[in-house]
């Protein structure tokens, strides 16, 4: 009867050890810039774990601008960040600025920096179109290299992929 019981429990437990592997391989991590990296659709912008939005590396009253997974293009929900942002710079004819463009830390260094770079220029062409001079504008990318939050998931990733204004 021991036996028997000792022998039920080890294949019990190796069955629930088993079952948490699996669902831990099931969860892949999504690679920005290369194939089979999805993001969730309820990804809407940046947030902490508290649900407060922090403001990357921007130099005020200016705002960031925050990217979908693998893009460089404005999305819609970021047009009035942009506005705001290219009202400050208009009104402050003497004031230069950096747009730094960064990404969350999946893909290769290489493919992050490219991307950075054009969501850094993709945020200077909409400030040009806006009004603001092209000539006050410098670009950088720093890929992945400058991180606001750390972390593995969803959260963490939608803060990085930013651009910041930095006034020079």
């Amino acid at each position: 009867m021991k036996k028997e019981m000792v022998r039920v429990l080890a294949v019990a437990s190796l069955l629930a050890s088993m079952s948490l592997m699996a669902v831990g391989c099931a969860k892949q991590a999504g690679t920005e810039g290369m194939a089979g990296g999805a993001e969730p659709l309820s990804a809407t912008g940046a947030g902490d774990k508290t649900g407060n939005f922090l403001e990357g590396r921007t130099s005020g009253p200016m705002v960031p601008v925050y990217f979908d997974f693998d893009k460089s293009d404005i999305r819609a929900d970021q047009q009035d960040r942009m506005k705001k942002n290219a009202e400050f710079l208009k009104g402050s004819a003497k004031v230069a600025i950096r747009v730094e463009g960064n990404c969350d830390d999946r893909g290769t260094n290489e493919y992050n920096m490219a991307l950075g770079e054009r969501r850094a220029m993709g945020a200077k062409k909409s400030l040009a179109k806006l009004g603001v001079a092209e000539s006050r504008m410098e670009t950088i990318s720093f890929g992945e290299e400058k991180p606001l939050a750390t972390g593995s998931d969803e959260a963490a990733w939608a803060q990085n992929r930013r651009a910041d204004f930095v006034i020079k």
